[in-house]
């Protein structure tokens, strides 16, 4: 399948059909500075916007780190920590509103700080083998903000206050003993399966993962029954485009017909 390639800039992509793979390239750490953040943002927004990409990859350049999170050099050089990160938040996604696609994080090497913040706004984590992870915020005499709200209701609460209150380094296996890594590969099989998996997310129906990723959003802090009155009152813009759409009526004539579906998104 051919290839739609940006190369210029922090911030690369490639598309092939309906995945887009958004690669973050700052030698030679890639930690963020502001600039950075904003173009990330516009990036996810256009992903978001798109109606014809349907899934996300997110890596790193190089195989030593993906993130360490925020540029210190950027800031010690004038960049103010509560500036102007763009329309998604720090990384263009912790706070990109309404972002209905699945996006897939490909971990190398070191994740740390606000890189495992941008890596947790992800919905499915691959890591490789030599991956690493820490908060090493207390250190700094900061909090990671976004990991303090995210980690408690993720992970066993005791597990992720220990990361946060000591800031230690841990592996990729014991990432993928608490589940915060879906997967451990090989650093060279690493991007090959989250293409995989990918080509896995675009073959399935775009409006029940649009449904699915507004649900799980909207019901966070929601009572069960508060939530799933929402739902069946199509009160949520996506089961409510779910429920009106061709997708929901292909669904069931191909279960009658024992054939596979074909989606159309709309």
């Amino acid at each position: 399948m051919p290839m739609q390639m940006t190369t210029e800039g922090p911030i690369k992509t490639r598309r092939a059909g309906a995945i887009l793979e958004v690669t973050l390239d700052r030698p030679k750490a890639n930690a963020i500075d502001l600039a950075t953040s904003r173009i990330m943002g516009l990036t996810f927004r256009d992903f978001r916007d798109d109606d014809s990409l349907r899934v996300c990859i997110l890596r790193a350049a190089g195989e030593k780190f993906f993130c360490p999170g925020w540029d210190l050099k950027a800031a010690a050089g004038g960049d103010a920590v509560d500036g102007d990160y763009g329309v998604g938040g720090f990384g263009g996604l912790q706070e990109l509103p309404n972002l209905n696609k699945p996006v897939i994080a490909a971990v190398n090497g070191i994740c740390c700080g606000g890189g495992l913040e941008l890596a947790l706004s992800a919905d499915l984590i691959l890591c490789s083998d030599n991956a690493t992870f820490a908060l090493p915020e207390i250190r700094s005499g900061t909090v990671a903000d976004a990991a303090s709200i995210k980690l408690p209701k993720r992970i066993p609460y005791h597990v992720a206050m220990d990361l946060l209150l000591t800031g230690r380094w841990f592996d990729a296996e014991e990432a993928h003993r608490w589940g915060i890594v879906k997967e451990v590969c090989t650093p060279d099989s690493l991007l090959d399966k989250a293409w995989d998996l990918a080509r896995l997310l675009e073959s399935g129906p775009p409006l029940v993962y649009a449904a699915i990723k507004e649900v799980v959003r909207e019901a966070e802090n929601m009572r069960f029954q508060d939530a799933l009155s929402r739902i069946t009152k199509r009160q949520l813009p996506s089961v409510d485009r779910l429920y009106s759409s061709e997708d929901q009526l292909e669904g069931a004539r191909a279960f009658a017909e024992k054939r596979d579906p074909v989606w159309k998104g709309r």
